[in-house]
């Protein structure tokens, strides 16, 4: 059973549907995931569609991705993945399932329009009042500045700048943010 199998889907926002990712989405993942504004950042770019959908049928993939729709159109994901904070070996039943990693990705056609925030936004929810993890990390190359700045404007704070410590494909080595939030932090944010 996968982590996101606790959450009643789908979730709608103001302007979006988010929902768990089925085989079915592959080539509209594609769609997105294709265009070289976005493949510049992901993790995994494959050439081909071939090779994009099997990555993203396989099973692990599948249970950690949500898809973004906006007017039944899919415009980007959301990952989703629960994890075992660090701990000491006799306090490791406490740190398990206690963090969430996070990642995105949204079309060209939709970015600047606040939808990324929103989808993020709603994932942070998910995270601390559905899935009941204490903290929401997500990182990023640092000259990836939109997705720093998403990061910040949801009250992510950062806690790690590594230099070049993070291969970039085409760029080779570059430095590495990584963001984080703790679920009082997102409370207080919200003024509850």
């Amino acid at each position: 059973m996968s982590a996101l199998d606790r959450v009643a889907w789908p979730i709608r926002t103001e302007r979006l549907l988010l929902r768990p990712a089925v085989r079915a989405d592959a080539r509209a993942s594609w769609e997105v995931r294709k265009h070289p504004q976005v493949r510049e950042w992901i993790t995994g770019a494959p050439e081909r569609v071939e090779d994009f959908v099997t990555m993203f049928c396989e099973r692990p993939r599948l249970e950690v991705t949500v898809m973004i729709e906006r007017d039944g159109q899919l415009v980007g994901d959301l990952m989703l993945a629960v994890r075992d904070a660090w701990s000491q070996l006799e306090v490791t039943e406490q740190a398990h399932g206690q963090e969430l990693l996070l990642g995105w990705t949204l079309h060209p056609d939709f970015q600047g329009q606040g939808l990324a925030t929103e989808a993020v936004a709603e994932a942070l929810r998910i995270g601390f009042e559905d899935l009941g993890v204490r903290r929401a990390v997500a990182e990023c190359f640092a000259d990836n500045t939109a997705s720093w700045r998403l990061m910040e404007r949801l009250g992510m704070r950062r806690e790690g700048h590594a230099v070049r410590d993070s291969l970039h494909r085409d760029r080779g080595w570059l430095d590495g943010y990584t963001y984080a939030l703790l679920e009082e932090e997102w409370r207080a944010s919200l003024g509850a």
